[in-house]
C-alpha cells in the first residue's frame, strides 16, 4: 500500500537547500505563490519505495521570528500545514550560524531532520564535524550530503522516513534547556496555559518562548482562544520580562537568543574540530580578486561582456535550425493551401510573427544559464558587494543591486525581490531603477539589429547597451533621489557565501524554470499580437495604388520574353535573373505601398513625427508602440511588417536593410528599446509593489528619458558623419 509523506525543506540563504530540492524532485516541480503572499512556493514529489512523497521548499531564512514575510511564511507552513518531518539543512562550513534557526525548528516540536550538506566544503575547510554526536545531543538524526554531487541524498530520505516512523510510535522531540532564570519564565507559562486547559496549535513549550518573547501573531491566535485566560498568561509573562530586563539589562528576546548562542556554541564545542590551521581557504583567496577594488569591477565588466558574446555567437547555431525549421513549415503550407484569407493569416501573420521570435530561443536560455552559473556559484553576492561603492552614487547599497541584476533576466520577479530591501524609500528607488535593466524579452531586438548592422560586432554592442542601461539606472537613482527620496542612507551588511561547484542539473532547472516564461509567451502575448498587426497590416483589403503594377509586371515580362527569344542560349540564364529581380522588386513596391495605406500604416504615418527627430521610420515605431504589450512583440511586429512581400526563405535581417535603415538608426532604435516603458505586466507590477502614481510616474519617466538618449545617440552620430 502506498503511504504519502509531506516533508518540508528549511534553511539559510545559500545553504544548497534549492539545490536539494531540485536533485529530489527534478522535473517533477510546479512553482507558484504562497496563499495570501506573493512569495514563491516550490512543490515538487518524489517515489521512494512504498512511498509517494511531497517535497516543499519553504523560504530561506534566518530565523523563524516574525519579521519578514519568508519568515512568516515558513513558519506558519511548519504549525498549519503540519509536514509529516522538517529537514533543516545546514551549511557544514557554518554550522554555528545555521543552527541558529535549526533549533528553533528542533523547538517548535515536529519531526525533524538535520542535514550538514556541503560536507567538501567544510572538509577542504579543514572543519570536522561528529554528527553520531551532534545527533546524540539533539535527539535527531543527522545526514552529511553534498547536493551539487548527489551525494548522500539517498541517506537522507531513508532517514526522514524513519524518523516519522519513530514519531508516530511514540517519540517525541528533545527540548533545548536554557539558562535558569529563562527556564523559570518558560515553566511559569506553560503552567498557565496547561492549567487553562485550552487545545492551542503547536508544541507547548513553543508557545510558551513565543508570548514571552512578545510574539504578536501567536498572542493574537492565543487571545481568540480565550481572551480571560490570555489576560492572566500575558500578565504572568510581563512579569517575567519586566524580571529578566531587572536582571540582565536588556529585552527576554535579547537575553534568550545569546542563551540559544550559548547553546550553539556548546554543540560546537563537542561536536567540532577545525584542522583549517594550514589549510587554504579557496573563497577567500578568489575574493582577493573578484572583489579587489580595483580588480573587482573590470573582471564584473568581462563577465558580463562574455555572457552576451556567448549568448550572442554560442546561440547563432541553433538560431540557424529553428530559422530553417521555420522556413521549411511556411515553404510546406504555402505549397498545399489553396490563396486564400486563412492562408495569408497562417503564413504572413502566425508562422512570421512567432517564427521571427522563436528562434532566439537559444540565445535567451543562454542567457538564463549564465546567470543561473552566477548565483549557484555565489558570484551574484560578490557583485552586489562590488556594486556596493557604485550604488552609493544614487543614495543606494549593494544590496539593491541584486534586484537590479535579476532584471537581466525579467523584470517582473526583480520588483519583486525588492521586498527585501528594509527601507521603504530604497525599495521604491530600486523599482524605479529597474526597468532599465535590459530584460531577456528584450534581447531578440537587439539580435536582430545588431547582428543585422553591426555583424561580427553584434556581441560587444549588446554588451554596451547592457552597460548602458546600468549607467541610466544609477543616474537616474541620483536624480530620482535627490528630488523624490532625501534621507539617510539604510546600513549595508551583504553575507559572501562560499563559492561552490554549481550542479549542471540545477542550472538546467534554473534555465527552464526561466525559459518556459518566453515560451508560454509564444501562445499567449505574442500570439494575438501577431494576429492583430497582420490583420491592422492586411486591411482594408481595398487599395488605391498610385501606380497600375499589375500593368508594369506584364510589360517587363513582355519586354524579357522578346529578348529571351532573340537571345543567345549563353545569355538566356542572366536575362532569366535580372527578370526574376525586377519582377521582386516591383511586387516589393507594390506591397510596401498597400502596407503603408493599410490602417497599421494609417497609425505609423502618425507617429512617424515623434519617431522621425530620432531616426526610426514609421514600421520600427509602429513596432515599439506594440511592445508595450511584451518586447518580443517588437520583433514579431517586424517580423510582419518587413516580412511582407519577401520569399518566405529571406531573413529578416535582410529586409530591415533593404527598407533603408542604417546602422546609426538601428542604434538609436535600440537606445529607445533599451530605455523606454517597460511591459505592461511590469508596470501592473509597479503599481501593485508601491502605487498608481509610481506606475504612471515610471511609465511617462522612462519613455522620456529613452527618447532623450536616442536622439542624443541618432543627431550626434549624424553630426560625425556615421548618418
Amino acid at each position: 500500500m502506498t503511504k504519502k509523506l509531506t516533508i518540508a525543506l528549511a534553511g539559510n540563504p545559500n545553504s544548497g537547500k534549492t539545490t536539494i530540492f531540485n536533485t529530489l524532485t527534478g522535473a517533477r516541480q510546479k512553482v507558484g505563490n504562497w496563499p495570501g503572499v506573493t512569495v514563491e512556493k516550490k512543490e515538487g514529489k518524489l517515489k521512494h519505495k512504498d512511498y509517494d512523497l511531497r517535497i516543499v521548499d519553504l523560504p530561506g531564512t534566518y530565523s523563524l521570528t516574525p519579521f519578514s514575510i519568508e519568515e512568516i511564511t515558513a513558519r506558519d507552513f511548519i504549525l498549519n500545514e503540519n509536514p509529516d518531518i522538517v529537514i533543516s539543512i545546514i551549511d557544514a562550513s557554518n554550522l554555528e550560524r545555521s543552527l541558529f534557526l535549526a533549533i528553533q525548528i528542533l523547538e517548535l516540536g515536529h519531526p525533524a531532520l538535520f542535514v550538514l550538506n556541503m560536507a567538501d566544503v567544510a572538509q577542504a575547510k579543514g572543519i570536522k564535524i561528529d554528527e553520531k554526536k551532534l545527533s546524540q545531543l539533539l535527539g535527531l538524526p543527522v545526514v552529511f550530503t553534498i547536493g551539487n554531487k548527489n551525494k548522500g541524498i539517498d541517506n537522507l530520505v531513508e532517514a526522514a522516513i524513519e524518523e516519522v516512523n519513530r514519531f508516530s510510535k511514540g517519540k517525541k522531540s528533545r527540548d533545548i534547556r536554557y539558562g535558569q532564570e529563562i527556564e523559570g519564565c518558560i515553566s511559569k507559562i506553560e503552567t498557565g496555559i496547561l492549567q487553562s486547559e485550552i487545545d492551542i496549535d503547536g508544541a507547548l513549550r513553543w508557545n510558551a518562548i513565543k508570548i514571552l518573547e512578545d510574539d504578536k501573531i501567536v498572542k493574537t491566535r492565543f487571545q481568540n482562544l480565550s481572551s480571560q485566560v490570555s489576560k492572566e498568561v500575558f500578565q504572568t509573562a510581563g512579569e517575567c520580562r519586566k524580571r529578566i530586563y531587572d536582571l540582565f539589562e536588556d529585552d527576554f528576546e535579547i537575553v534568550l537568543t545569546d542563551d540559544r548562542y550559548g547553546v550553539i556554541a556548546g554543540i560546537a564545542k563537542e561536536t567540532i574540530s577545525n584542522l583549517a590551521t594550514k589549510r587554504i581557504d579557496m573563497s577567500r583567496n578568489i575574493d582577493l580578486v573578484l572583489t579587489d577594488r580595483f580588480l573587482g569591477i573590470p573582471v564584473f565588466i568581462f563577465f558580463i561582456w562574455a555572457m552576451f558574446q556567448l549568448s550572442f555567437s554560442l546561440g547563432a547555431y541553433p538560431m540557424e535550425w529553428i530559422d530553417m525549421a521555420v522556413s521549411a513549415l511556411s515553404g510546406s503550407l504555402d505549397k498545399i493551401m489553396p490563396p486564400s484569407m486563412l492562408k495569408d493569416l497562417l503564413l504572413d501573420g502566425v508562422i512570421a510573427g512567432i517564427g521571427s521570435v522563436i528562434i532566439f530561443l537559444p540565445n535567451i536560455l543562454i542567457l538564463f544559464f549564465c546567470i543561473a552559473l552566477f548565483e549557484d556559484t555565489g558570484y551574484m553576492a560578490r557583485a552586489a558587494f562590488l556594486m556596493d561603492r557604485v550604488m552609493h552614487t544614487s543614495g543606494l547599497h549593494g544590496k539593491s543591486f541584486i534586484p537590479m541584476l535579476m532584471g537581466f533576466g525579467c523584470t517582473v520577479p526583480a520588483i519583486m525581490a525588492t521586498r527585501t530591501l528594509e527601507s521603504e524609500k530604497d525599495r521604491i528607488l530600486t523599482i524605479l531603477m529597474t526597468p532599465f535593466m535590459s530584460c531577456s524579452a528584450r534581447l531578440p531586438v537587439y539580435i536582430v539589429l545588431a547582428g543585422s548592422f553591426f555583424a561580427e560586432k553584434a556581441g560587444t554592442v549588446i554588451f554596451g547597451l547592457y552597460f548602458t542601461g546600468i549607467v541610466i539606472a544609477i543616474l537616474s537613482g541620483r536624480l530620482l533621489r535627490a528630488v523624490f527620496f532625501k534621507g539617510v542612507e539604510a546600513p549595508f551588511i551583504m553575507e559572501l557565501p562560499p563559492y561552490r561547484m554549481p550542479m549542471l542539473k540545477s542550472l538546467l532547472i534554473h534555465m527552464w524554470d526561466r525559459g518556459k516564461m518566453f515560451l508560454k509567451k509564444m501562445g499567449g502575448v505574442i500570439l494575438i499580437g501577431s494576429i492583430i498587426i497582420w490583420a491592422l497590416s492586411s486591411f482594408p483589403r481595398t487599395i488605391s495604388y498610385s501606380v497600375d503594377y499589375d500593368e508594369k509586371i506584364n510589360a517587363v515580362k513582355y519586354d524579357y520574353s522578346q529578348r529571351i527569344t532573340l537571345a543567345a542560349d549563353h545569355e538566356t540564364e542572366q536575362l532569366n535573373r535580372q527578370l526574376t529581380l525586377l519582377l521582386k522588386d516591383i511586387n516589393n513596391r507594390k506591397e510596401q505601398e498597400r502596407v503603408s495605406k493599410s490602417y497599421i500604416g494609417k497609425i505609423g504615418k502618425a507617429l512617424e513625427a515623434v519617431f522621425e527627430p530620432i531616426g526610426i521610420g514609421w514600421r520600427a515605431s509602429v513596432a515599439l508602440v506594440t511592445g508595450f504589450v511584451a518586447k518580443e512583440v517588437v520583433v514579431s511586429t517586424m517580423g510582419v511588417l518587413y516580412g511582407v512581400g519577401n520569399d518566405e526563405s529571406e531573413a529578416l535581417e535582410k529586409a530591415l536593410k533593404n527598407s533603408g535603415m542604417t546602422a546609426l538608426s538601428a542604434l538609436s532604435m535600440m537606445v529607445f528599446v533599451l530605455l523606454y516603458v517597460p511591459c505592461f505586466a511590469t508596470v501592473v507590477t509597479i503599481y501593485r509593489e508601491t502605487s498608481a502614481k509610481w506606475a504612471g510616474f515610471n511609465l511617462i519617466y522612462t519613455t522620456m528619458v529613452a527618447w532623450g538618449m536616442s536622439f542624443l545617440v541618432y543627431r550626434t552620430g549624424m553630426m560625425l558623419g556615421f548618418g
